[in-house]
């Protein structure tokens, strides 16, 4: 394969990747809502009568929905976890033999 057919395949890998990029803002904001709402409802509608608050807005439900993710999950990112799975699998490797790790490379050759 030529230099100029990957620089081809590149550029319309990006090409695709710009034309979504709309769609991927109005989808999270649509699930922002969403969740949002979700909050929203439950809090007006079970809250008020057990614990004799106040209701919401859609906003406050937002901020609810953040300060959850803030307390409980914190600002990790959605791929924090994959250096785990790394580092238990370099822990593998090293304990494995020349045989075991040839055949290794020889499967995971034939998953490319």
């Amino acid at each position: 394969m030529g230099a100029g057919v990957a620089l081809v395949k590149i550029y319309l890998m990006k090409k695709r990747c710009v034309k979504k990029i709309p769609f991927v803002i109005a989808f999270g904001i649509l699930g922002l809502f969403a969740f949002s709402g979700a909050v929203m409802f439950l809090w007006n509608h079970i809250l008020p009568g057990v614990l004799h608050v106040g209701a919401i807005t859609i906003w406050q439900a937002a901020g609810i929905l953040l300060l959850c993710k803030i307390l409980f999950s914190g600002f990790k990112g959605r791929h924090a976890h994959r250096w785990q799975g790394k580092k238990q699998m370099f822990g593998q490797w090293q304990n494995m033999t020349d045989e075991e790790k040839q055949l290794f490379r020889e499967r995971a050759h034939c998953c490319r």
